[in-house]
């Protein structure tokens, strides 16, 4: 595809350029190895200028109103519908998405757009009361001003988007650091739709980069007053401490470890698909997939049987290929770490029920049973197409499984009693928790944020709009008012 060269560039105050780093990222087809592009880095130098082509470029911005920024979006919804069969394209060769996968992430990151849209008349102030007499106490909702987003590789575009545009509608500057194995889909392809959307020079800026060449320069640079992170909860802790050091307010979409929990009155046929799914979506790359599915042991064979022939049936392979279900992961190093996990479990006590083979960066499904809770593979986030069934015994103590991981994104319940699965939903330490569903659900109206080691902050709807303005107290006097000193 021709964009791979053409955006393979940082994008800076409205221009195209080469990176004035050290050294080159070269963007593989994760699949076939693949060479898409070579990008040069931006260095220490190119973060200022971003930074300060925002700073330059946000006041006007906001000045604009509500409905020109409005405008502007409302062209994004437009470019991204046009070019949604080129998106999609991109994200099978790039991320070794599925097709179904990849029209999904634009399908839901144009909803977030309509919904950023409704968000540029949101920002409303308040008048509040004041034990003063004839005080008048306003409260005004106004732009942070630049905001720094740092964005994964799994679901590049859509988790860019869900930053990048409700911080602009509200009349922000935006720099976005893509992650370095997808930066065309989640840098140079954002940057040209806002461009040809119209979006003016400096206020949406695309840093291709890497920590090894610009420390911490993105996130300790004193112009950008909010930093969106979603990835890893190893780097969030990093830019966390980093971000609270330079008073920044810093918003985590972390790692996690979510359980589905199939009760004994499970429709357990239903429950199988919600576990195939919650699981093995894009490979298990995905913060919210289901790590562990526990089960009660009243149903416990019925589900694993149908689960295991359900698994065994998923084709793995390349996926630009029609009723390819299972792509591979994003490079060999994940495979390979992913492969040493299973074998770990295996020495621990677990039983492989499915145990699939690694070719490459291509990981088939496995499925483990019977690992020993004292294990630790247990409590950590197992990116890939791997899952876990435990067995319990009553609802106290799947409550008590579910609960004993140190994160807390997502979850989900089946059980026929839907009240007993809110009652459930409801114990389980978590930010996120679907009855009778999957446990990757991701919506634009609903908050989106995570427990424990699962983040801090929250996104979407109202909640980005919490994310990125801030509120500042005018007071007005009227008359004369007598002074206490």
């Amino acid at each position: 595809m021709s964009f791979f060269a053409e955006l393979a560039y940082q994008y800076i105050d409205g221009a195209w350029r080469v990176g004035g780093g050290s050294w080159d990222i070269i963007d593989f087809n994760p699949y076939d190895q693949e060479k898409l592009a070579s990008i040069t880095v931006a260095g220490v130098g190119e973060v200022d200028l971003a930074y300060r082509a925002a700073e330059r470029a946000q006041r006007a911005w906001a000045e604009a109103g509500p409905y020109h920024r409005r405008g502007i979006l409302e062209n994004v919804v437009r470019l991204i519908g046009e070019r949604e069969a080129d998106i999609v394209e991109a994200m099978v060769v790039e991320l070794g998405a599925t097709r179904a996968k990849a029209a999904y992430e634009v399908m839901l990151a144009k909803e977030f757009v309509r919904e950023a849209i409704q968000g540029t008349v949101r920002e409303e102030g308040r008048i509040l009361p004041s034990p003063v007499d004839g005080r008048e106490n306003r409260v005004y909702r106004l732009p942070v001003g630049v905001v720094g987003v740092i964005s994964p590789f799994n679901f590049p575009f859509l988790v860019a988007i869900k930053s990048v545009a409700p911080a602009l509608a509200l009349g922000n500057a935006v720099v976005l650091k893509p992650n370095q194995n997808a930066p065309i889909v989640g840098g140079g392809l954002i940057a040209k739709i806002f461009e040809d959307a119209g979006l003016p020079a400096g206020l949406l800026n695309v840093l291709i980069t890497d920590i090894a060449e610009i420390g911490d320069a993105l996130i300790e640079h004193p112009v950008p007053k909010v930093i969106s992170f979603a990835g890893s909860d190893k780097v969030g802790r990093h830019v966390a401490a980093v971000g609270a050091g330079h008073f920044k307010r810093v918003i985590l979409e972390l790692s996690g470890n979510s359980a589905l929990i199939v009760m004994d009155d499970a429709d357990v046929d239903y429950a199988v698909e919600a576990a195939v799914f919650s699981r093995f979506v894009y490979q298990g790359q995905v913060c919210m997939a289901a790590n562990r599915v526990l089960v009660d042991r009243s149903v416990e064979r019925e589900f694993t049987e149908k689960f295991v022939a359900r698994v065994r049936a998923l084709r793995a392979g390349d996926p630009r290929e029609d009723g390819i279900q299972i792509g591979p992961l994003i490079n060999t190093l994940q495979a390979d770490a992913l492969a040493a996990l299973v074998e770990r479990a295996l020495k621990e006590g677990a039983t492989a029920l499915v145990r699939g083979r690694t070719i490459g960066s291509l990981v088939e499904p496995t499925v483990l049973a019977g690992l020993p809770r004292t294990s630790g593979i247990n409590d950590q986030e197992i990116f890939g197409p791997v899952v876990l069934l435990t067995s319990f015994d009553g609802e106290e103590e799947a409550v008590r499984i579910a609960n004993e991981s140190p994160y807390g994104l997502s979850g989900a319940v089946h059980t026929r009693d839907v009240e007993r699965g809110v009652r459930i939903a409801r114990r389980i330490e978590t930010g996120m928790i679907h009855v009778n569903d999957a446990t990757v659900h991701d919506e634009p109206l609903v908050a989106f944020g995570g427990e424990k080691f699962s983040g801090v902050g929250r996104l979407n709807g109202e909640s980005a709009v919490e994310a990125f303005t801030t509120q500042k107290w005018v007071s007005v006097q009227h008359g004369r008012r007598r002074l206490p000193l």
